[in-house]
């Protein structure tokens, strides 16, 4: 076989960085479970048709084909492609079960997606996402959209990763100061101030005109309002002091005043009403979400979402939800470029039993086997060398004790210190620190 040619886009940790994945999801599971919400997992492929119905997405949609397509056979393997976010195939779900739920129902999704996206630091072709989406019947209280920043922040502050701060938008407040201002297109609007910090306000400015029909005075109105932040909900004033007025207008001031409150009184600092946020996602009807992680401001957003009406509907029922999601591969590869985490070993070892000789193999694996029942993680020597070789072995992968069995009874050596005592492996148990890998910031010295 051939050198592989690596593939651009699909990371593959080491185990080392798996493992801090692997913690880093457990404290987001926790965290979703706390607040009520229940496991699901959708499949990795929807039809095109629902996959292109929302959004500007058909450029980054994966198709799915077989190598030889069966003409007379089953059809529709054409018209498939793998999902590029959890929200959509969520949507198809809930229509699909709808008769099964109780409402509101809340459920998190921790899978990986797939976008044809330039592949850069932190953007990739395949990641990881965690979602948590709340869905009703017919409404959905506004106090809902409250609630997402609060479980995100407690999730994100579970983690040894740098602060983070929410920035949060309500759609309504835009369309209807667009619409106060006499623009009549609020999503060409809404995307072009999506590019803002791409392109900058002369840039969007000239999009305005170019899509949304906008006069030289309605982009400067469009952009005085991309201009209100803060971090508490005296952005309202400033919203009233452009002096346009609309009924949506005020129903989006009222509602994200409700955000910005809730979460201040959760954890002050932990959200910042920014009305730049756009999102380019055209199925955001409310609130809208964007998460960066201070000192990789730069990077953009690591976890984003928002309030969508529309999107599931049957008949004459809709099933309105708001949700957020955690870009889990992106958050963590661009820690893992800073060289911002670490593992206190890249292996789950605790303990390595010695093997004096190969015919005493059985009975280092009876006391790996005693240890393993405890709960402490153990191999076997792979080989009856020398102990200086399998202490050194050992040392190579970062496992922390060395266990000796004996005639005259087991001693085990903490390998750091040189410490050696004797053990019973019925009732030995490490310190708390040593027995499974501990994450943390680098140089923490975990």
């Amino acid at each position: 076989m051939s050198k592989p040619t690596p593939i651009s886009g699909f990371p593959e940790w080491t185990p080392a960085q798996r493992m801090i994945e692997q913690f880093v999801l457990d404290r987001i599971r926790t965290t979703f479970e706390l607040y009520g919400f229940a496991p699901l997992e959708t499949r990795s492929v929807e039809p095109l048709d629902q996959l292109l119905r929302k959004g500007e997405t058909s450029k980054e949609v994966y198709l799915l084909r077989r190598l030889q397509a069966d003409a007379d056979g089953a059809a529709g393997d054409d018209a498939l492609g793998l999902h590029f976010d959890l929200t959509v195939p969520f949507a198809r779900y809930v229509l699909e079960n709808a008769g099964k739920l109780q409402f509101p129902f809340r459920r998190y999704q921790i899978q990986k997606v797939w976008r044809g996206e330039r592949p850069q630091e932190g953007r990739y072709r395949e990641f990881l996402q965690a979602d948590i989406d709340i869905v009703d019947r017919d409404t959905l209280p506004a106090h809902f959209e409250a609630e997402m920043p609060l479980v995100i922040g407690d999730a994100l502050r579970s983690l040894p990763i740098p602060p983070v701060r929410i920035q949060v938008n309500n759609r309504k407040i835009c369309e209807g100061f667009y619409r106060g201002i006499g623009l009549t297109d609020a999503e060409a609007a809404l995307r072009a101030v999506d590019k803002l910090d791409k392109i900058g306000p002369a840039g969007v400015t000239e999009l305005l005109a170019s899509t949304a029909g906008a006069s030289e005075a309605q982009a400067k109105a469009v952009l005085s309002l991309a201009e209100i932040s803060a971090p508490d909900a005296s952005f309202a004033d400033a919203v009233r002091g452009l002096g346009v007025s609309d009924p949506l207008l005020d129903e989006g001031v009222a509602e994200l005043t409700a955000v910005v409150e809730t979460a201040a009184a959760h954890a002050p600092g932990l959200c910042v009403a920014d009305l730049r946020i756009a999102r380019g996602l055209d199925y955001y009807t409310g609130t809208v979400y964007e998460t960066q992680m201070i000192g990789y401001e730069r990077f953009g957003s690591i976890c984003s979402g928002g309030r969508y009406d529309n999107l599931a509907s049957s008949g004459n029922v809709r099933f309105p939800g708001v949700g957020i999601s955690i870009g889990v591969t992106r958050m963590l590869g661009l820690l893992f470029g800073a060289e911002a985490l670490s593992v206190s070993r890249s292996v789950p070892t605790c303990v390595l039993v010695a093997v004096s000789a190969e015919e005493d193999r059985a009975a280092s694996d009876a006391v790996a086997a005693a240890l393993r029942s405890r709960g402490v993680p153990t191999e076997v020597s792979p080989s009856a060398a020398k102990f200086g070789k399998q202490i050194r072995y050992a040392e190579r992968r970062g496992i922390p004790y060395v266990w000796f069995p004996g005639a005259d009874g087991d001693e085990v050596k903490d390998i750091r210190s040189g410490e050696q005592v004797p053990a019973a492996a019925g009732e030995w148990t490490p310190p708390r620190a040593d027995l499974k890998p501990l994450v943390g910031p680098a140089g923490t010295g975990v």
